[in-house]
């Protein structure tokens, strides 16, 4: 066909249509008067305990939408576009059918045209660049900074770098922490918790062993001299440091429970 659609939309192209086609005005003057935000984009970025303690940097590569370098996001060489003819501009068409003797359904769906834009681009103006489409497809890689001391499900905002898309407020890339769950340790909002299990001689007589903490510390522990470790027991709280976003340092518990 010698005209195709004008490219990218978004959801909020359909209602905007319809309520600008009732009161007489094209599609694409209403949507030119009002911005609507493009939708965020989330991904799940799982991290270790000892990412949360001592802070990591992680380089994640993705892939979004830009409106075109070349034609600014228009999708022709001109920069111009004109009305679509299958749907006068409104983004929209109107079917009507018979369904009963005296009555009729009227149903709205997107025009194939020109995809909902409203607009139609010749197929000798369309920019070579990006076909039509007003966007085009560009690698990048974002740098994500979990500092020390964050927390499962916390959030890490990009604010204007997801989708980009015409007449378009550019939404966010979000990243929300998962924790992976840890071999030894558990964590209690700053707390560390771990279990070791005892031989009956090591819970009577005494033991030592040596702890590798979050950090790579080797950390001696060993009990006093005659005295009886009891299942359940917590002892001795081992001083360590984490370092609280933002906060300074907070001193920080690591509780042993024995079994």
């Amino acid at each position: 066909m010698g005209s195709g659609g004008g490219g990218v939309h978004n959801h909020f192209d359909i209602f905007e249509s319809f309520f600008s086609g009732s009161f007489g005005g094209g599609g694409s003057r209403f949507r030119a008067s009002r911005q609507k935000r493009g939708e965020d984009v989330v991904h799940t970025l799982r991290v270790s305990l000892e990412d949360l303690y001592n802070g990591t940097t992680k380089k994640l590569s993705l892939s979004r939408s830009i409106l075109c370098p070349k034609c600014k996001g228009k999708g022709s060489k001109s920069g111009a576009s004109g009305a679509c003819y299958g749907c006068q501009g409104t983004g929209m068409r109107v079917t009507t059918r018979q369904i009963a003797p005296g009555m009729i359904q009227q149903m709205q769906h997107v025009c194939p045209e020109c995809r909902g834009s409203g607009e139609v681009i010749s197929d000798s103006d369309r920019c070579p660049q990006c076909k039509g489409n007003k966007v085009t497809q560009e690698k990048k890689v974002l740098e994500v900074n979990v500092e020390k001391g964050m927390e499962h499900n916390q959030k890490i905002t990009f604010e204007g770098e997801a989708d980009q898309a015409p007449d378009i407020i550019t939404g966010d890339i979000v990243f929300v922490l998962q924790q992976k769950e840890h071999p030894k340790f558990k964590r209690k909002f700053d707390d560390l918790y771990m279990e070791h299990t005892l031989t009956l001689t090591e819970a009577l007589c005494g033991f030592q062993f040596v702890l590798t903490h979050l950090d790579g510390r080797q950390l001696l522990i060993k009990s006093n001299p005659g005295e009886v470790i009891k299942p359940g027991k917590h002892v001795l709280p081992l001083c360590a440091i984490l370092s609280v976003r933002r906060d300074g340092l907070q001193s920080l518990n690591s509780s042993l429970k024995y079994r």
